[in-house]
């Protein structure tokens, strides 16, 4: 048989229907695995937050001053050497010393973070920036082994696999006993990540219509109620150690759904499994209450699949760079992946620094995503792939660019810009897995997606440090993210459309870049 008699898949399950009882219980429950990921992936914002804080001096000192009234002490760092000498030691000379004694923290906020914990302000400031870097290094080299697991062994053990792990993980985290402990905890669970996993094994168990609607809106919505739930959890738990439990807690509420997701059908075919993929979808058609063909796939599918099987191919990391359509498609969503998730998760975990309620500030952050996500799914099928990504990103790159032209002291308008940015970015962030999805080919694309996530994250990386220079410069931040997304921009509308196009399978089938 020849290659172009192979059944199109899509073709193949369109009795299905697109949104039957089956579509939408796959799309329902892949949906709810991407919270913990929304929940733990913003974490940082209240686990690690720095509220304000003191020198201690002596137990008369700290009585007699307020958080609400003046500092007594000029630095946060330093302490004055008279206010420490109050043993009335006249051996000790004027002028100030470090905080041999430890630092007093505001409560107001929160009863507890990892700051206040292991006291990591001042020379040790730096270790709140660097737990975060570890837990998104964590999301790089997850999403990079994930990727390949799950091509080789199926999308469906890797997923529960991973969720598991970081329920457990987080639930360990919640009793870390130092700081050491809670970052190799941290990192730990970034590897645990299931969000591109999800979003693969959804994309290959749905038809294209009903696809469309999981990858842009229903699994994004998901990561936002997760997202929008951390506030609300932090608001009401003041502490970090129990933010965690329920981070481990939303993590295994998900493991009960492994004996109704199935593995993907595609996937089982590419490994010559004919006879399961075909049992899918009989289930499939059961759940939806709809006969079933007596043979779903033709024997020319069975014949093109059983040879693909003969052959033994294994496919690695290589053939993802092997021809050269497939090389610039896999440099190019790298590249962009990275601009986004760098410009995403800088302006989310920026929250804490802007000015009102923290948990407040974090819904809206949550709440503008649903907005810039319920966006997308309208226009997703209305406007070309490149177009839509390319004009997201240059919509929040020219936001944030025309932050410089404010006034640093008006920080209302600031803010306003700020969080209005994010409606671009936080567009793209959805788009971008649909996109990556439909580009790649069923043989390497979990691959695909786990190398695109890995430099995604590689930016992620650098976010925590690159929010640290608004303490010399304000609007710096801003600056940059706004440069990387008109880069973003530029790049996007030299990738190919797939609206009308169908998931290829083979690196044969992968569509040239635009130049």
């Amino acid at each position: 048989m020849e290659a172009d008699d192979l059944t199109d898949f899509d073709q193949a399950i369109s009795f299905l229907d697109n949104y039957g009882l089956f579509q939408i219980i796959i799309i329902l429950l892949l949906s709810l695995t991407a919270a913990p990921v929304g929940f733990s992936s913003m974490t940082a914002v209240f686990v690690s937050d720095t509220p304000e804080f003191r020198c201690k001096v002596s137990l008369d000192s700290a009585e007699n001053s307020s958080w609400v009234g003046d500092w007594v002490w000029d630095s946060r760092c330093s302490r004055d050497r008279d206010h420490a000498n109050w043993t009335g030691d006249a051996g000790l000379s004027n002028g100030t010393e470090p905080c041999v004694d430890g630092w007093d923290f505001s409560s107001q906020t929160h009863t507890s973070t990892i700051v206040t914990e292991w006291g990591l302000v001042c020379e040790n400031a730096w270790k709140v920036p660097f737990s975060t870097s570890l837990f998104f290094a964590g999301y790089l080299c997850g999403s990079f082994i994930n990727g390949h697991l799950s091509d080789r062994f199926g999308r469906r053990p890797v997923l529960f696999t991973c969720l598991v792990i970081h329920g457990a993980t987080a639930l360990v985290q919640a009793i870390s006993v130092s700081w050491i402990m809670f970052c190799i905890l941290n990192w730990l669970k970034g590897v645990s990540q299931t969000y591109s996993v999800s979003i693969i094994l959804g994309s290959e168990l749905l038809p294209k219509s009903s696809r469309v609607t999981f990858s842009t809106i229903a699994i994004s919505l998901g990561y936002c109620f997760g997202y929008m739930l951390l506030p609300l959890s932090a608001y009401f738990i003041r502490g970090w150690r129990m933010l965690l439990v329920i981070s481990a807690i939303l993590s295994f509420l998900q493991v009960p759904t492994c004996w109704v997701i199935p593995e993907s059908p595609r996937w089982l075919l590419n490994k010559g499994r004919v006879d399961e993929a075909e049992l899918v979808i009989r289930n499939a058609a059961k759940r939806n209450k709809v006969p079933a063909p007596e043979v779903i796939f033709r024997p020319a599918e069975r014949c093109q699949t059983e040879r693909k099987s003969d052959d033994k191919r294994t496919y690695n990391f290589i053939d993802l760079v092997s021809t050269t359509n497939i090389r610039n498609t896999t440099i190019f969503c790298c590249s962009i992946w990275m601009c986004i998730t760098f410009v995403f998760y800088g302006l989310s975990l920026n929250t804490s620094n802007l000015n009102g309620n923290i948990y407040l500030n974090c819904f809206i952050s949550a709440a503008i995503d649903s907005f810039a996500y319920v966006a997308i799914w309208v226009l997703v099928d209305r406007l070309p792939r490149p177009t839509l990504l390319s004009g997201t990103m240059m919509f929040s790159g020219a936001t944030l660019l025309i932050m410089k032209l404010i006034p640093e002291d008006n920080t209302i308008v600031l803010q306003v810009l700020g969080l209005v940015g994010k409606i671009g970015v936080g567009g793209a962030f959805s788009i971008i897995f649909l996109f990556v999805t439909e580009l790649m080919p069923t043989v390497v694309r979990n691959m695909g997606m786990g190398v695109g996530a890995t430099s995604g994250f590689l930016g992620t990386m650098i976010c925590p440090y690159i929010l640290y220079t608004g303490v010399y410069m304000k609007i710096l931040p801003f600056l940059i993210f706004g440069a990387a997304c008109i880069v973003a921009s530029l790049l996007s509308m030299l990738l190919p459309d797939t609206r009308y196009s169908k998931l290829p399978d083979l690196i044969s089938e992968v569509k040239p870049i635009r130049w």
